[in-house]
């Protein structure tokens, strides 16, 4: 975090931050700071509206003076399929909307909803109605084989009043702040202002100002049907050309401009969502000032933005120097709910700062509940009731053995200490942190060690927890120590025999093949020779990274893949195409869709479709394929149960159990923790009424 202590930030808790928490008038309503939670997706929409309800009144609780939620749905005809988002289509969705409304209420935040017609982007396949938007050109977003047809005025006249059918309903959810949606290329707003998308010859097309007539409309409407109950905002997306931006910089100003008095607050939005939430990896925090400096002149309406903010002083900084009112933020707010609180008392060194590792944003692709590499409890709120700062009390006098100080090791002591338990936390290295600081030391991943400083800094303050460095403990010890839990959290270690998806039963490799593994080469081996091979069946991150490493140390570098993207998996974390040209910029040269089949002499490949064969000359190999725990002290303590006095359980946890990602073993952490001395419950979630 940029303001780690008292000394460099001016007075914790005091004047230096006094600004974040003045009150702003946003139309006919006040938020009680200047903390805003602008909307985001969270993989849970329509199908979980209780487990968004509870996530959401969370962040209120931790002192956000807005919350809103992700877009919503205003109709059928705007059926974003296969994503979850909330819907308006009709009064039967009210409810659980307004459940939403009323979680943010009870913690005296205000709630905002972000209404929206997907227009082209949404190809309709579930209620199968043909996509419509200003011209007829493919749906955008998705490779989807559908195209949507050109909307007529009486069409435009329908989508009005749609819109408008879904503000009144939102009023009657008790919605305060009601956001109008032209951002992000996902919405028919933005579609009619896109001169890409807009090739109209009517009164709706040509002239930007003819473009503009709809969002003008729209916002005229909204503004008519919230008078004086609740404020309009309208999200913008501020132009530069890129990837589905409607609008140049020029253009963008125009619009706020002419449009100044009509919302009551701006949000505005930098390019694709891919540019709005970049990685840690490809930008760093408050990278859209550049982009949004400026607008506020243009209007006397309060402003919001993002930057992955989570340094206070750089907040003072965005309101002082007149680029924001509002500190925007989705993924702060998710890796820390308490973030506005923990600043206004002081408490830095205790925020769980955003990594920018965009696991959460892997929610709304992958359809599934949103997750934090930092926050375990975020999406649990509902499901297993969960919260980010407070556990239950421990349920009895038992004393733990941690043993690893990785993702898991560190996420379950610090839990367990909070719980009261007394913990032994053991590692065998001289720094906590596990993968999480070897990981961090590639091109790139610097912004991860946060993971691990801010457990290793809580646990600094537990007089509940001992933590030893350089100790290795066997089976013997630890029966003769007398613990009653032991929780074995020794992580994984990367296979060098091919094991993977593509060969569950390894590769045929010659013994005087030299092979590395990604632990070999974040430990400090390097190839013997130029030429290398980095073989990736893993898909995420970690082998495009070796890749880059070895190729900016000078190496000659081959990337394969049996996928047909290099880390192919990163669509979800929205890197791919930005890894793609790192890649590409690096000088490395890439084969996709090709597997690795033997390592000799040189490494041969097929074509994964086909079988045919090809020689790659290389000096060595690294091969990025699946992972083996390493969990030999549960076995050899379960072994020997017999023995045990003490002792009454045993339990791998996060890569010693199962490797998978660093959220993953953070979650594993924390659900050993909460279900210690607990009988263990299914998580709750919502079932489907049937229709009469």
């Amino acid at each position: 975090m940029g303001c780690p202590i008292a000394p460099a930030c001016g007075t914790v808790g005091g004047v230096a931050y006094d600004v974040l928490f003045e009150p702003v008038p946003i139309g006919p309503v006040v938020t009680r700071n200047r903390f805003f939670q602008v909307p985001h997706c969270n993989g849970m929409g329509y199908r979980d509206p209780s487990a968004e309800a509870a996530m959401r009144g969370v962040k209120a609780e931790g002192g956000w003076a807005v919350v809103c939620t992700e877009e919503t749905e205003i109709g059928p005809s705007s059926d974003l399929t296969p994503s979850i988002e909330l819907r308006l289509w009709d009064d039967r969705d009210v409810p659980a909307v307004a459940r939403i409304a009323d979680r943010i209420h009870e913690h005296g935040a205000l709630a905002g909803i972000e209404l929206v017609h997907n227009g082209m982007h949404a190809a309709n396949l579930t209620s199968r109605i043909p996509p419509m938007g200003p011209s007829a050109l493919p749906v955008v977003g998705s490779n989807h084989p559908v195209q949507a047809r050109a909307m007529t005025l009486a069409d435009i006249a329908l989508l009005r009043e749609m819109h408008r059918a879904a503000v009144r309903r939102a009023l009657s959810a008790g919605y305060d702040l009601i956001y109008v949606y032209a951002a992000h290329g996902y919405g028919m707003l933005e579609h009619f202002l896109s001169p890409q998308h807009n090739h109209r010859l009517d009164e709706y097309g040509g002239s930007l100002r003819n473009r503009a007539r709809l969002l003008r409309e729209v916002l005229a409407d909204t503004r008519e049907l919230c008078a004086g109950k609740a404020a309009v905002a309208c999200r913008l997306g501020v132009g530069g050309g890129a990837e589905e931006t409607a609008l140049s910089a020029a253009e963008t100003r125009e619009v706020v401009h002419e449009l100044r008095d009509l919302p009551d607050l701006w949000d505005f939005v930098v390019g694709p969502w891919s540019a709005d939430s970049n990685t840690s990896r490809f930008g760093p925090e408050g990278e859209q000032e550049e982009a949004v400096r400026g607008l506020k002149s243009l209007t006397s309406k309060p402003v919001v933005g993002v930057g992955r903010f989570t340094s206070p002083d750089a907040m003072v900084r965005q309101i002082r120097s007149g680029v924001l009112d509002f500190i925007g933020a989705a993924r702060p707010s998710i890796a820390d709910p308490f973030l506005p609180w923990k600043i206004r008392d002081g408490r830095l060194d205790e925020i769980r700062e955003c990594i920018g590792c965009n696991i959460c944003v892997s929610g709304d692709h992958t359809q599934s509940p949103i997750r934090c590499t930092q926050n375990p409890s975020m999406g649990e709120e509902w499901r297993r009731g969960w919260h980010p700062e407070r556990l239950r009390p421990r349920g009895s006098d038992a004393t733990v053995l941690v043993v690893g100080a990785g993702p898991a090791g560190l996420e379950a002591a610090m839990s367990l200490g909070r719980r009261g338990y007394q913990v032994t936390l053991i590692e065998r290295s001289r720094v906590l942190g596990g993968r999480v600081r070897r990981e961090a030391a590639l091109p790139g991943l610097a912004a991860w060690t946060r993971v691990a400083d801010y457990r290793e800094a809580v646990l600094g303050k537990l007089d509940t927890v001992e933590l030893y460095y350089e100790s290795e403990l066997t089976a013997d010890d630890v029966l003769e120590h007398g613990f009653s839990h032991v929780a074995v959290a020794t992580g994984a270690r990367w296979r060098a025999d091919g094991v993977g998806r593509q060969h569950p039963c390894g590769l045929a490799i010659d013994p005087a093949a030299e092979v590395l593994t990604p632990d070999d080469v974040m430990a400090g081996a390097r190839p013997r020779g130029r030429h290398v091979v980095v073989y990736d069946d893993d898909h995420y991150y970690i082998g495009a990274v070796l890749a880059e490493l070895l190729a900016r140390e000078g190496f000659a570098v081959e990337l394969v893949t049996p996928a047909a993207s290099v880390s192919e998996w990163t669509a979800n974390t929205m890197e791919l195409t930005k890894i793609r040209r790192r890649v590409i910029e690096a000088g490395i040269i890439v084969h996709t869709n090709r597997s690795v089949v033997s390592v000799a002499g040189v490494v041969r490949t097929a074509c994964v479709f086909t079988g045919s064969e090809r020689d790659h000359a290389a000096d060595s190999v690294v091969l990025v394929t699946a992972r083996t725990p390493i969990d030999d002290l549960s076995h050899q303590l379960l072994a020997r149960q017999s023995a045990w006095t003490h002792l009454r359980s045993v339990r791998a946890i996060g890569d010693a159990f199962a490797p998978s990602t660093i959220a993953a073993a953070v979650w594993a952490g924390r659900e050993y923790a909460e279900t210690l001395d607990a009988v263990a419950e299914p998580f709750r979630r919502e079932i489907t009424e049937l229709a009469p």
